[in-house]
């Protein structure tokens, strides 16, 4: 009775025991998980990370026009709702963080890197939905139609930009600015969030294919291989300013020709 009462278990063995079969079926799981659960869960840890270092950058570089928690103020709209693809468009091309207030923010250099532009979207997205970032098969021209393109931007977008993309003066101080060097995602995130004077487009309005479209039409009509079948375009304004040149130099110079011929056959008579 002795010998066998000396080899009973200890009270805690099954303890152990357990814990150790725990931790061995956890760690079959870690081995054994789905390859897809385990990407969304880094996925997620990212996303998180971008979100709290976009923050820190906003802080610094917004807030004090937008409100710190993007709400708005007196100096600059509620971002709320704008979407990742408004910063990258704002921020990418330079237009924010704003260097003064006016009847519209010019394009200038951008001092975001990609890397915090991105961060910079996702904090924003994070305050509430909007448009996301577009993928490059979005705005990718290659293989797009640009006959439809242009047609597309000559109903919607020519009021504004012109013809071809080249801008021209709106009231109270603002214009639409030249296309012919913007990036062809910054093209594709204005139609979609309709920057400053600018209608958004929804893929209701105009779908993905369309905005490609365009944006294939823009980049071809202003590459350095596209032809001006007309000479001197004039700002690809069209037949006005075609018939201003006409009527200004071309009248005046008639004018000027008319004027000297009587000047000589005064000086001729008189002679």
């Amino acid at each position: 009775m002795k010998k066998l009462s000396a080899r009973r278990r200890h009270p805690l063995a099954a303890l152990v025991v357990l814990l150790f079969a725990l931790a061995a079926t956890g760690g079959l799981y870690t081995a054994f998980a789905p390859a897809g659960e385990a990407k969304a869960e880094k996925q997620e840890s990212s996303k998180s990370l971008a979100i709290e270092e976009g923050k820190k950058l906003y802080a610094t570089g917004c807030s004090s026009c937008h409100g710190t928690g993007g709400q708005g103020t007196s100096d600059g709209p509620s971002l709320v709702g704008v979407g990742a693809a408004a910063v990258d468009f704002q921020v990418g091309t330079g237009r924010m963080p704003a260097q003064q207030p006016g009847a519209q923010v010019p394009r200038k250099k951008n001092i975001y890197s990609q890397d915090e532009i991105n961060q910079l979207a996702a904090y924003v997205a994070s305050l509430g939905s909007g448009p996301s970032q577009p993928t490059k098969e979005m705005y990718d021209p290659s293989g797009a139609d640009v006959a439809r393109g242009g047609e597309l931007f000559r109903t919607n977008c020519s009021q504004c930009h012109n013809f071809t993309g080249e801008g021209g003066a709106l009231t109270h101080g603002k214009f639409a600015p030249d296309l012919g060097d913007v990036d062809e995602k910054h093209i594709y995130e204005a139609m979609q969030t309709g920057p400053q004077n600018m209608p958004s487009f929804t893929d209701g309005a105009l779908p993905e294919k369309d905005k490609r479209d365009i944006v294939a039409y823009v980049k071809e009509v202003n590459s350095d291989k596209s032809e001006s079948p007309g000479g001197f375009k004039l700002g690809g304004f069209g037949p006005v300013s075609e018939g201003m040149f006409a009527w200004i130099f071309g009248l005046g110079a008639m004018i000027a020709v008319a004027v000297w011929v009587a000047a000589r056959t005064a000086k001729a008579k008189k002679s």
